[in-house]
């Protein structure tokens, strides 16, 4: 994803973490306790920038792609663009599980899209 700890003036990559703290793993889920470590290292699935100051700010998702319950791979970040360059949607966002076989997506309305239903003669639940 082209992010670096090498990257001026701040370093970027997969937030990891270790401590007492930390969870030892997945209850009866060995083979997604193994994934998600590396070493005695968490990987958050999320991309942070660290800051001189020691703080760090979450800039992306490390894990592009969910998979469904029944094997097929989804991409929430495209999804999201996708559905999201509606001008009568708000924010939106996609959510999966492997669980599951269905994703599931929650949409804001546009404040614009309340007008257009009326132009084009719909009725308005409030």
């Amino acid at each position: 994803m082209n992010y670096f700890s090498t990257d001026k003036p701040y370093p970027r990559g997969e937030i990891q973490i270790r401590g007492p703290n930390v969870f030892k793993g997945y209850f009866g889920l060995p083979e997604i306790t193994k994934d998600a470590f590396d070493g005695e290292w968490f990987n958050s699935g999320d991309v942070g920038r660290a800051y001189e100051n020691g703080s760090i700010s979450i800039i992306d998702r490390a894990k592009m792609i969910m998979k469904l319950s029944q094997g097929e791979y989804v991409a929430p970040q495209k999804l999201e663009g996708a559905f999201g360059t509606s001008p009568l949607m708000g924010p939106c966002f996609v959510y999966a599980t492997s669980l599951k076989s269905c994703t599931v997506m929650i949409v804001t309305l546009d404040e614009g899209a309340e007008q257009w239903a009326e132009a084009k003669g719909k009725p308005q639940d409030h």
